[in-house]
């Protein structure tokens, strides 16, 4: 499908122009405008790709989604190539992207020279539908027909207030008790969780410390943080970037120009983008929230294993495997390394299968994944003197001067996501929530929680 765009060529670089001379009374400057054109391709070649071909969702809601995010966005012209499952989009005639999906690993910018995600391709193990009861299969009888209607009814009441909810499941004492699914999503629809892949990321390598593969205390010693060359980067600790107290200069805006944008959207490779970044804080002693250090993890989870092929196959036989995925997709960038920061796509009761594994201190399906008091670690405050109730890679409820949800438990603690996705998890009531959708404000997590809770006691 191609869109066309109206406007005459004189008109849209006279807007263009205008945007470099006149923007700056708004904050807005020459290199965001000069950024613009090849984030906003970016953006909408990888999230229409994965969207419609890893999620299954129509071109139409798709690009509904898409343009969400910016009114520019509208503006985009794209090309949907269903034979070779790849998506162009171009902007004004500036910045043309591609993005390709390859079979088991999703979809990624393409980028001249980058073509390894081809050959890990074979190494996804593609899981049948397992029969067994969730979560070693997606087999669900123990739904309670009370709660099962309290969760239908706020998803309901979450889309009639505009919340785009598309998937809504409960967990108690292990067994799924309600779950309730929208807007062209299912059980089996795998759905993009944003930065909750940060919290498997951390997962990832609490199961090489278990294995004896990796050090958490240890520097994480990168090519270019040395000691001999006296760069400071070299103090920086795995558990440092696990609770994001690196010091590392990264910016976490998300507007044309800025780090996490250029990263996700312009880069070949996430983390050769955030391993030049120079120190601006003492590592350890200041939380700064960087989706830039969560691909720096997923650097080292392939450096300690080896290399991309390495990572991929330890990642299907040690996480996906155990874990019990059903309906899962973790991409990788360019360069064949997991985009850690960003993009998991899994089913809302893949997602519980996460928080279940919490929950349990470690292990689910019988199998142990991590060392039983790394749930502990994880969940702790950090040591930062401006944000503690971080710990590795997951949002604690305590930690600061107040709760971040005020009506759930203080043990409560979250994997979240950008447009609202959440992994609740509340050890006190033995409940996992999980919530997926396409919210771009608010959403009453907290409140519909608490509902959700009040209802099980």
């Amino acid at each position: 499908m191609k869109r066309i765009l109206s406007y005459s060529l004189a008109l849209l670089m006279g807007l263009f122009l205008l945007s470099i001379l006149g923007l700056r009374t708004l904050g807005i400057t020459p290199a965001y405008v000069m950024s613009a054109p090849a984030v906003a391709t970016g953006i909408g070649a990888k999230l229409l790709c994965s969207s419609r071909y890893v999620s299954g969702f129509s071109e139409a809601q798709s690009f509904d989604d898409l343009v969400q995010y910016s009114g520019i966005l509208e503006q985009l012209s794209i090309d949907y190539d269903d034979e070779r499952k790849r998506v162009d989009a171009a902007l004004f005639g500036f910045g043309g992207k591609s993005a390709t999906f390859v079979p088991g690993i999703g979809c990624a910018i393409d980028y001249e020279s980058y073509n390894v995600r081809a050959t890990l391709s074979p190494l996804v193990k593609q899981t049948q539908t397992n029969a067994a009861a969730w979560p070693l299969g997606d087999t669900v009888s123990s739904i309670d027909p009370k709660l099962q209607l309290l969760v239908e009814g706020i998803v309901a009441q979450d889309n009639a207030l505009g919340l785009n909810t598309r998937a809504l499941l409960v967990v108690k004492a292990g067994e799924i008790v309600g779950e309730a699914y929208a807007q062209g999503a299912t059980a089996e629809t795998p759905l993009l969780g944003w930065s909750m892949a940060k919290s498997l990321t951390a997962v990832m390598l609490a199961n090489l410390e278990y294995r004896g593969l990796l050090d958490l205390s240890a520097p994480a010693a990168f090519a270019g943080w040395r000691k001999e060359s006296s760069d400071e980067r070299a103090s920086i600790r795995v558990v440092d970037l696990l609770t994001m107290t690196d010091g590392l200069a990264f910016s976490e805006e998300y507007n044309p120009g800025d780090d996490a944008t250029a990263m996700l959207f312009d880069a070949p490779s996430a983390a050769d983008y955030v391993l030049d970044k120079p120190l601006l804080h003492k590592p350890g002693t200041f939380h700064n929230y960087s989706s830039g250090t969560a691909n720096l993890l997923s650097r080292l989870y392939q450096l300690t294993l080896g290399n991309e092929t390495a990572a991929r196959t330890d990642y299907e036989e040690n996480i996906a495997a155990v874990l019990g995925f059903q309906h899962a997709i973790f991409e990788t960038d360019a360069s064949g390394t997991f985009v850690g920061s960003s993009y998991l796509y899994a089913s809302a009761r893949d997602w519980a299968r996460l928080g279940q594994l919490m929950l349990n201190n470690g292990e689910i399906n019988g199998q142990r994944v991590f060392a039983e008091d790394w749930v502990a670690r994880a969940t702790a405050p950090n040591n930062s003197s401006n944000y503690p109730a971080y710990g590795y890679l997951w949002w604690l409820n305590a930690g600061n001067e107040a709760l971040s949800w005020p009506d759930l438990p203080s043990d409560s603690y979250s994997a979240m996501g950008n447009r609202q996705q959440l992994v609740m998890v509340v050890p006190s009531a033995d409940v996992v929530i999980v919530r997926l959708g396409w919210t771009a404000g608010h959403y009453p997590d907290n409140e519909n929680f608490a509902q959700i809770l009040n209802a099980l006691n």
